[in-house]
């Protein structure tokens, strides 16, 4: 008896579905399509070319000149916190005398 009643359960919901399918093509209705990944609007500004040394930092794996490539950190662990990120760039510029004018990161994991 059970089974019967799950079966002609079963068959209702088939049957209320094709109806919403007909109901769909009949009305000429689709069903809405995820947007794709939003791209970036306009270009980006190219990176200005550093001028003079302190002008421009970059932090990859090590923190170099841009402008000397000299290499003035390198730092290797797990895991930087930005909070050690930025006591290597504090005592870099504590040993070079200034903050440089910017620092560029690729922001790679």
């Amino acid at each position: 008896m059970a089974d019967a009643k799950r079966l002609k359960s079963l068959e209702e919901e088939n049957a209320k579905l094709k109806k919403v399918y007909r109901i769909y093509r009949e009305e000429r209705l689709t069903v809405r399509k995820r947007g794709g990944w939003k791209r970036a609007l306009g270009t980006r500004a190219p990176i200005a070319v550093p001028q003079a040394t302190n002008h421009r930092w970059s932090r990859i794996l090590c923190v170099i000149d841009d402008f000397s490539r000299e290499c003035l950190a390198t730092v290797v662990d797990n895991s930087i916190s930005g909070t050690r990120v930025a006591r290597e760039l504090d005592g870099i510029a504590e040993r070079r005398g200034r903050y440089p004018l910017m620092v560029v990161s690729d922001n790679v994991l």
